[in-house]
């Protein structure tokens, strides 16, 4: 990390016509001349918790600030992180962009953007807004100059000039992940009361840290209740919408990091005093099953600001003067989280969910130093080790399929994997469909092995790079479809890949080998070819696959030398293939 953060990027210049072309023609943060009068905005983010709250049915949630937040708001039902972790969740927020199509999807990165691509709070201050946050930042890019008027501890609405307005957001971690880290004495919710997901294994452990996880949701909330009461305290409530959520779901294993419902689906409530009723979409206490994403969130707020969108925003407004019509899908992501490389995509729509997984060989529950602090994952993994675990709960611990699909609305714990079954089949063709229509939209710079990512991104932002002609996106895509199918009638495809011109596309040649393991003993001469590769990458996955192919005396080598690259993401790659 340390390395990363201490890289100097070159920007290069963009030509005018590459400016309109990547960036549209609207001026930003251009104000709407109809706008007479501008509503402060108090924002309200709690740390890692899914819906667990009185308001969204849960009956063993202690939470009364919130459910009366609800009772006078609008709750959002479709609610969802983009991406199921922090930084790359708030990446997508504080841009108004898919961090896949930013090179920003990777957990704890800093690799540039674009600088005509602006933090939105920086539209709302040339508006006339003061912009506060307390504290959290963490957006996995650097954050340009001006973003905030204050962004601090201290930082606070009360500051800033007479009659100005205001967005102002506190963040609360009281309900983070660390918070199961340590085992608490005395609980005030009951571990026999819990109703544990069919994926965790009934363990004294698990009761335990799920019991203390609300007792964090019920602290959090009333924490919540303290920013509430110093607004009504100032006067303001009746000045000020107010808007809740949380950065992603949790917080138990297979929850935050996981690209499924209990990863990437959030509660949100927004409430509209009288004055501005007009802009909410509802009556008090009326709940809405429109489905919104956090890159959704930026024009959202400048659309209730009155300030102009600008075009190279990818979310879409749902309140406000410029919201759009609602959306048919919500896109999600996963890539590199902390020391442990994976890359998925899902898409939701109100019924299904979607999920293609390009690195299929890793299993889900990868060894996270962070995520194993938990004494429930342990003992879950413990459990499996000792065969104690049912079907369900095993298959964390085992390799993925290449595809899964989902009916939540009738398996919210998303345990019944639909995708091989027929009578879905037209089903799973239109989400893999939207899925791919979607990566090609945004130039989804992902699939790109890091390595590389990183050391382009050294000379160029990768968003500008993934709109230029040098990135062949359809032949990547194509490449990387073929390579995690774990179709071995295809070896003769993956061979040809690896002979391309294209590192990515030698690269996605060499994973599929890897994901097919002995089945690639056709590819043997090929892969053994690629371990002088011009590309680290490339070497690395090629090592790997040879591991499977009883070449280990050859590979083993590469993967070694490659400890000693200077590209710290190499590094990584090679150590999550030693490992």
């Amino acid at each position: 990390n340390s390395q990363i953060m201490q890289l100097r990027y070159l920007i290069l210049p963009l030509s005018a016509t590459g400016i309109i072309l990547l960036f549209g023609r609207c001026p930003a943060g251009k104000t709407d001349e109809n706008t007479t009068e501008r509503p402060n905005i108090l924002w309200i983010v709690s740390e890692d918790n899914g819906p667990f709250l009185g308001c969204y049915g849960d009956e063993l949630a202690t939470t009364p600030t919130l459910d009366k937040l609800a009772s006078e708001g609008i709750l959002y039902e479709n609610a969802f992180a983009n991406a199921p972790v922090c930084a790359p969740a708030r990446s997508t927020i504080i841009s108004g962009m898919y961090t896949p199509s930013l090179g920003t999807e990777n957990m704890r990165s800093r690799y540039p953007i674009p600088k005509q691509i602006n933090f939105f709070p920086q539209y709302l201050r040339e508006a006339g807004y003061y912009c506060t946050n307390n504290a959290k930042e963490d957006y996995n890019m650097p954050k340009p100059d001006g973003a905030w008027d204050e962004s601090s501890r201290q930082a606070h609405y009360k500051n800033r000039a007479e009659g100005q307005p205001f967005f102002a957001v506190f963040n609360f971690n009281k309900s983070h992940e660390s918070s199961i880290h340590k085992s608490s004495d005395s609980l005030r919710h009951d571990p026999g009361r819990v109703k544990l997901p069919p994926y965790h294994p009934d363990t004294p452990e698990m009761r335990h840290d799920w019991a203390q996880y609300y007792d964090k949701i019920e602290e959090m909330d009333a924490l919540v209740g303290g920013v509430l009461r110093e607004l009504e305290e100032a006067g303001l409530a009746d000045e000020t919408i107010v808007a809740y959520y949380s950065d992603h779901g949790g917080v138990l294993a297979r929850s935050k990091r996981f690209v499924y419902e209990s990863g990437t689906h959030v509660p949100m409530i927004w409430r509209f005093p009288k004055k501005y009723q007009h802009l909410a979409p509802g009556s008090p206490g009326d709940k809405t099953d429109r489905l919104v994403s956090f890159v959704d969130l930026a024009p959202t707020i400048l659309s209730l600001a009155g300030i102009k969108v600008p075009e190279y925003m990818q979310g879409k407004a749902f309140l406000g003067s410029q919201q759009q019509a609602p959306r048919e899908f919500v896109h999600l992501f996963r890539g590199r989280m902390d020391e442990r490389i994976d890359k998925v995509r899902a898409v939701r729509n109100k019924q299904f969910r979607y999920i293609k997984n390009y690195m299929p060989h890793r299993i889900y529950g990868q060894y996270i130093q962070y995520l194993r602090r938990g004494t429930s994952c342990r003992t879950w993994e413990a459990a499996n080790l000792a065969g104690a675990c049912n079907e369900a709960q095993s298959a964390f611990w085992q390799e993925k399929p290449p595809e899964e699909l989902y009916n939540v609305a009738e398996d919210p714990w998303e345990v019944h994997n639909l995708a091989a079954d027929p009578e879905y089949a037209n089903i799973l063709q239109e989400m893999r469909l939207e899925t791919n229509r979607w990566m090609e939209e945004i130039k989804d710079t992902g699939l790109m092995p890091e390595g590389e990512m990183s050391t382009r991104s050294m000379n160029q932002p990768s968003f500008e790079y993934a709109h230029s002609e040098a990135y062949d996106f359809k032949a990547i895509k194509q490449a990387a479809d073929i390579a995690t199918m774990r179709d071995a009638t295809k070896i003769n495809d993956l061979i040809s890949m690896l002979q391309n011109e294209n590192p990515t596309v030698r690269y996605w040649g060499a994973s599929g080998c890897l994901i097919l393991k002995g089945q690639a003993m056709p590819a043997k001469n090929a892969l053994l070819d690629r371990l002088d590769d011009t590309s680290p990458d490339v070497r690395i996955a090629a090592a790997e696959a040879l591991c499977h192919l009883v070449e280990r005396a050859r590979a083993v080598p590469v993967l070694v030398a490659a400890l000693e690259e200077e590209n710290l993401m190499v590094r990584v790659h090679a150590l999550n293939s030693i490992h």
